[in-house]
């Protein structure tokens, strides 16, 4: 399922962004200690109910349901999306996708080999085809596929267009080797990342030219070299058909047809009872209904203890066959329709959960994490000593127990940005920032010079009698009393007419209400209780809790810099405060102990985290501003946009946004909640800088030094006075960062590029711009009787070992043919 809160269209192959389009928050098992330690961390299993092939029988359909049809069938265009790596992965070749550790494996269908034969003067790679490989017209994968997508990718022809070069910008010359089954690839200068090339591998017939790679591959791929071929693409019933490769050498899948069918996240609970899904990613209420389901297969045809109708009380009964059987027509006519309503309504449930029983959840941790992003452009966050508070009044912990503990996942905060628990070079580098303290966090926002009582003090540049205090007191004080006055008559005439429509409601409608109370009041219950309780916990917040659009109240406030610029973003320099420098050397200096070595200098020890994520010795810090309030300065009160979507898959992401922002309400931080639908979320407001605080989330990769660095460069300014950004939606960064990414791309001996990726996420801390908070959680319907596929966690899928368990394996006769 495409989740809301990952980049869309992100497309390195591996980084490639499900807009993580629910947000479960939906999907580490990491340390979030200060140790340092690598590797000690384990990665949750993959679920895919494994099966040797002999045991999975031959033919038949699966259904695999995805979020909509791809808009591209190229991965390498700006608009790849889930669905296009999804499909394509069973098309095309992939050297080296990721194993269930998170690293890159050769894979034995298309190479024999491949490996680096020179490093002086200049890389060299010399790759040893497999000798059956072929595309599906006959013709051989050969060095002429790999020069074409090479000069379609390399970035110096404008006519492809093209979402990503990394690596292919290396790339010196291509060459045929001592025979056809070779490519011998010369770089032009060093590439540590050199696996990520050529994944997918497209045909020479598409990358060869503009117009094949720029409308060509979008809608169809005649040429492929997988398991399956495409057979065809119905957009009227929303689905890509795939079939069984006739010229596949490798092992023969074992599906005739592999079927992927476009369908809504809310649609996929009625779509699985249905039948008309076999897989499907789905969110943790879906995931209830299946457990419910296979709890209740032995309550002997009991009604359901659940579902509608479940909670009405024998009071709420008895009242309601009063009501339909009573005296009055009218009232009995209304209640009979409520409860032939409620009665169908638990028919239907019903029939779904029975045909729910076929199906098992399969849970694993997403390769993907979910983070709060900080951006640091402008306002308050432009401060490092803010941000850094920000993350320091988190209780990253509980944040991962709200989303992943319900589910039974290993709820364990994420300490890197650039390894998830499991992968090799995996450390938790969180240290380099510090663990959750409240009064260390106020301390820091103190020395920012944000105190109680400053959201009411003038700027100190402000003279008495000044123009723009001259301005406000006109502006405040008879426009006020005016407004105050009109609103006051406005809203006595709106109570009088609402008080004449109350007054003029029929008894109809009213006897209505009482025979829906009767059935409805009691199921409804829990769920209301719940809706009050999400609620009360942000009270202080409810002015800022609205959906955008939907209502009259004014939308987020404004960039400062929109007005100036016309709505693009005005170059910012990061310049910290007077007392910053010296904190953000110590803090700089800490991280380069911990990403060398994970020790803590002697003279830099201070209890709960690292030097340098702490206010100079001496600065008090602020009362709890629960009791004392909110903090200020300057006039104006320290409060931060926090943009959320709105849908309701996104009721995760929501509720880990309601912890935090009570977390920040504990150090004097006050948040504007502003939620925004799901499919503006990403693109208007955190693409484009519009927030102070977001969350989304970033998949993980098995080459961070590549995919990295867009992500946490730091931006550039442009031409136009607007900033550069590449990935980097916080707008924070550092030259070193930078550095740190190029010489561990260019570093081809593994451990010491992993030792420079470390270096480079314990600054990518100590900057605060992006704080990981827990990888997400996966989970699968999937037909009980399918083998091989699930929540793969890491792996790509083997498309061609996924099938139904044959009869002598499910130990039933009564398997259902596809």
């Amino acid at each position: 399922m495409s989740h809301v809160g990952v980049p869309r269209g992100t497309v390195r192959k591996r980084r490639s962004l499900a807009l993580l389009t629910t947000g479960v928050l939906t999907i580490p098992v990491l340390a979030g200690c200060s140790s340092g330690s690598e590797e000690t961390s384990r990665g949750v299993p993959q679920d895919i109910a494994p099966a040797a092939r002999q045991a999975v029988s031959d033919g038949s359909t699966v259904n695999w349901a995805v979020d909509a049809l791809p808009a591209t069938f190229n991965a390498f265009q700006a608009d790849a999306d889930g669905a296009t790596t999804r499909i394509t992965g069973a098309l095309l070749p992939s050297l080296f996708p990721m194993d269930a550790s998170g690293q890159p494996k050769l894979n034995p269908d298309y190479l024999e080999s491949a490996k680096i034969i020179e490093r002086e003067p200049k890389q060299v790679v010399l790759y040893k085809l497999n000798q059956q490989a072929v595309w599906s017209d006959g013709r051989e994968i050969g060095a002429p596929d790999f020069v074409a997508q090479w000069r379609a990718l390399r970035g110096k022809d404008s006519a492809f267009w093209t979402a990503r070069n990394s690596g292919y910008e290396r790339i010196e010359k291509i060459e045929r080797g001592a025979d056809d089954l070779q490519v011998r690839v010369t770089f032009s200068k060093p590439y540590a990342d050199w696996r990520s090339l050529f994944s997918p591998l497209y045909p020479k017939e598409i990358t060869g030219s503009p117009d094949a790679f720029n409308d060509g591959a979008r809608t169809t791929l005649k040429n492929t070299a997988g398991p399956f071929v495409l057979r065809s693409v119905s957009k009227a019933k929303g689905t890509v058909t795939l079939a069984r490769n006739p010229r596949w050498w490798g092992d023969k899948a074992k599906l005739d047809t592999l079927v992927f069918r476009a369908v809504a996240a809310g649609d996929r609970t009625q779509a699985l009872a249905d039948g008309t899904v076999d897989v499907a990613d789905i969110d943790a209420s879906t995931a209830d209904r299946i457990a419910l389901a296979r709890r209740d297969r032995g309550n002997n045809g009991q009604p359901l203890a659940h579902g509608p109708g479940s909670g009405t009380t024998p009071a709420g009964a008895l009242r309601s066959w009063a009501l339909a059987h009573g005296s009055d027509e009218e009232a009995a006519e209304i209640a009979q329709a409520a409860r032939e309503k409620n009665r169908k309504a638990v028919v239907a449930y019903t029939a779904e959960q029975k045909a729910l029983r076929d199906f098992v959840v399969r849970k694993s941790l997403e390769p993907a994490y979910t983070q709060l992003a900080l951006n640091g452009e402008s306002g308050p966050l432009a401060d490092d000593r803010v941000r850094r508070a920000v993350a320091r009044a988190l209780d990253r912990e509980e944040l991962a127990r709200t989303v992943l503990g319900p589910l039974g996942l290993p709820a364990k905060p994420l300490g890197s940005h650039l390894a998830l628990a499991g992968q090799p070079g995996y450390k938790d580098g969180s240290g380099a920032l510090g663990d959750q303290n409240t009064e260390e966090a106020q301390a820091l926002l103190a020395d920012a010079g944000w105190t109680r009582g400053g959201a009411v003090q003038p700027p100190k540049d402000t003279k008495a009698g000044s123009e723009a205090e001259k301005k406000g007191a006109k502006g405040d004080a008879p426009g006020a009393e005016e407004g105050a006055e009109k609103e006051a008559a406005e809203g006595t005439k709106d109570d009088k007419e609402a008080k004449s429509e109350k007054e003029a409601k029929s008894e109809k409608a009213e006897n209505e209400k009482k025979a829906e109370d009767s059935t409805a009041e009691d199921s409804t219950a829990e769920g209301k209780k719940a809706d009050r309780a999400s609620e009360d916990s942000a009270a202080s917040r409810d002015e800022g809790l609205y959906i955008v659009g939907e209502d009259n109240k004014p939308g987020a406030h404004a960039p400062a810099q929109a007005a100036s610029t016309g709505g693009a973003s005005a170059v910012h320099v990061l310049a910290p405060a007077r007392t910053a420098a010296a904190q953000s050397a110590a803090l700089l200096r800490q991280a380069g102990a911990l990403g060398e070595d994970g020790a803590v200098a002697a003279q830099d020890k201070q209890p709960g985290g690292a030097a340098g994520a702490y206010a100079p010795v001496g600065t008090a810090a602020p009362a709890p501003a629960a009791a004392k309030g909110q903090l200020g300065k300057d006039g104006k009160a320290l409060t931060l946009r926090f943009v959320l979507p709105s849908g309701p898959g996104s009721q995760s992401l929501r509720s880990v946004g309601d912890k935090i922002a009570v977390m920040l309400e504990k150090i004097g931080i006050g948040t504007e909640i502003i939620k925004v639908p799901d499919e503006s979320y990403f693109k208007d407001h955190v693409a484009s800088g519009a927030y102070d605080l977001a969350l989304y989330s970033w998949p993980a990769t098995a080459y961070p030094a590549t995919d990295g660095r867009p992500i946490y460069a730091k931006p550039e300014p442009a031409t136009d006075g607007s900033l550069l950004v590449e990935q980097n939606y916080t707008r924070v960064g550092t030259d070193h960062i930078d550095q740190l990414f190029d010489q561990a791309a260019a570093e081809l001996d593994e451990k010491a590029a992993r030792e420079l990726i470390k270096q480079a996420d314990a600054r990518i801390w100590a900057a605060a711009g992006s704080i990981p908070l827990f990888q997400r959680p996966q989970l699968v319907a999937v037909d009980k009787k399918l083998a091989n596929v699930g929540a793969f966690g890491f792996a790509a899928p083997r498309y061609q070992d996924i099938g139904f368990k044959n009869r002598q394996a499910a130990g039933s006769p009564a398997d259902r043919k596809k």
